[in-house]
This record gives C-alpha cells, structure tokens and sequence, in this order.
C-alpha cells in the first residue's frame, strides 16, 4: 500500500515567527497519522523550523533551489545549502515556477539531479492549463512535462519521487478539479509512468492532488483510487484547515 501523504506549500506567506508559530499549532494537533505530512515554507524558515521538526512526524521541505550545484549565481540557493538548513525534501516545476519565472524541462531535469545527488526527496510538479484542456491536449501536456523532467532516469533512482499533479486553472482560483477529472489525471499519470519504468514502478509511486483543495472535498478526493493525498496551497497557512485535510487521510487515527 502507498503511503498517504499531505504537503503544505506555503509559497511566499509569512515570516519566521509567524511560521514557527503554524508549525507549532500544526504539531499539537496532528495526532497519530499513518501518513507523511510535510511543510514547504520559504527558504528563510528552514533554519528555525528544522529543530522543533526533527523530532516530529513532519517533514520539512524547500520550495525551490538553483538548477547549478554552486557559482556565480547571484541570489540562489543550491540544493545542498537548503539540505545543510534542514531541508528533507524540494518542489520541483511547480506551475509558478513554470509560468512566471519561465523554468523549462531541461531546467527541470538539473533541478531533478540536483536533488537526487543530495538525497532529498523530489516533489515533482505537473499540470496543464485551461485552454490546454478546453483544447483536449491536456493528456499529453502533462505526458509531456514528465518526460521531459524524468528524461535520462531510470526507475531505481527515482523511487523517492512524489508527483504533484496541479491543474493550473484550479490553483488559487477556487475551483478545482472534480474527483472524476483528478482521478481520471492521476490513473493516466500512473500509466505514463508504468510505460516509462515498469508496472511495479507506477504501482509504487505516489501521486498527489494540488489544486484548492480544502477541508470541504479533500475527503472526497482522497478516496480516489490513483490519489495518494495533496499538496495543498492556501488552506496550509492555517493550522485548524491544514489539520482537517490531513484528518481526512482515510488512514488518520485519532
């Protein structure tokens, strides 16, 4: 059975303190999950975060790094300095990155064996459009993106890979994708997968669900056969919220 799992990726919300503080909240209100659950704050918690995580059931992560392993690169952070601020795992190719810094696969694909090299869990991001579905390309879109980033991998090495699917015409907006439009997503990114690395691959890796999802249908969507639990955006920054997502894991005892 696939570990359930559920990430909360805090983008660019809160400070330090304000982050210990939700980490803190979220902590004395997690109970006894057989899941994973992780934070991704911004990069300037890390440090503060890593020690009252340590000894915890969350696990904490980084949005973001550089493609490069060092040099001059004026503003970035290598994989290995986010891994030395406690660091356990990094988004890759989130629809952010994607759209508004214009991260291609290629970029994608170092970021990918960056992380790899540093023994950090890679959460790989993908998701089509809205005129790329209305347009009925969106199977291959999301094909398209896996392969790129996966290309030059085999199998064993990406067996810590986790996979974001993140419609971008549900993030932030509101909406989200209907637990028949998520599944049918997720089932199609397992076959690509069992294509590219063998059915016992596919059967192995976890695929997650961003895209608002919110304590109102994340039970729901959860209950799908191909989701293995979400990244979650806005609904992470608060405690009482992220806590009833993470609850609705069919796998959480109180």
């Amino acid at each position: 059975m696939r570990t359930h799992l559920v990430a909360g990726n805090w983008k660019m919300h809160t400070h330090p303190k304000e982050g210990l503080a939700l980490v803190q909240e979220i902590l004395s209100g997690l109970g006894k999950a057989e899941s994973e659950v992780w934070v991704f704050p911004p990069a300037t918690h890390l440090s503060l975060l890593a020690e009252p995580l340590a000894q915890s059931p969350v696990k904490l992560g980084a949005q973001n790094a550089a493609s490069a392993a060092q040099g001059a690169y004026t503003g970035e952070l290598s994989v290995s300095m986010l891994k030395a601020c406690g660091a356990q795992g990094l988004l890759i190719g989130h629809s952010e990155r994607r759209q508004l810094f214009g991260e291609t696969g290629k970029v994608l694909n170092q970021k990918l064996e960056r992380c790899l090299e540093e023994d950090l869990t890679p959460f790989l991001c993908v998701g089509e459009t809205l005129e790329e579905r209305e347009s009925g390309n969106h199977m291959e879109v999301v094909r398209h993106q896996i392969e790129e980033a996966t290309e030059g991998f085999d199998g064993e090495a990406l067996q810590t890979l986790v996979i974001a699917y993140e419609p971008v015409w549900a993030i932030g907006t509101g909406q989200t994708a209907s637990p028949f439009q998520a599944q049918e997503m997720h089932a199609f990114i397992r076959r690509v997968w069992a294509k590219k690395f063998g059915e016992s691959a596919a059967e192995k890796i976890r695929i997650l669900y961003g895209g608002s999802v919110k304590p109102e249908n994340a039970a729901e969507l959860f209950g799908q056969t191909d989701i293995d639990g979400g990244l979650i955006g806005g609904a992470s920054l608060k405690a009482a919220d992220f806590l009833q997502i993470v609850q609705a894991n069919p796998h959480y005892d109180l």
